[in-house]
């Protein structure tokens, strides 16, 4: 069964950092280009992309403080964000491809004073 893991998050204080970790299982991963996304209270968003090859994409609000990466042998995908805002706070998924994949349970980033 195709499945992703999310880990990491957390509560933290504006200005201060997470690391997201994502283990896939199945085939989920393989070659595909992976996406970090987020969850708030009406409004779903894609954070950062990343293909097979390294190569990376980020949403305006997070270019410049977030940096989204993989490792292909372990199947995983990290997301690490630093310089943390109030309005960072979400739940943040990993998927390939949300219209072809299911969510996996998400884990809680919190940034608040």
């Amino acid at each position: 069964q195709v499945r992703q893991v999310e880990s990491g998050g957390g509560s933290v204080q504006p200005g201060g950092s997470l690391r997201l970790s994502c283990a896939a299982f199945g085939s989920i991963l393989g070659m595909r280009p992976m996406g970090w996304y987020r969850q708030a209270p009406g409004k779903r968003e894609l954070v950062a992309r990343i293909d097979s090859g390294g190569g990376a994409n980020y949403a305006v609000s997070v270019e410049g403080r977030f940096t989204i990466s993989r490792d292909n042998a372990k199947h995983t995908v990290d997301l690490q964000m630093n310089s943390l805002k109030p309005e960072d706070t979400a739940v943040y998924y990993c998927n390939a491809d949300p219209a072809i994949f299911p969510w996996g349970q998400g884990t809680q980033v919190t940034v608040s004073s």
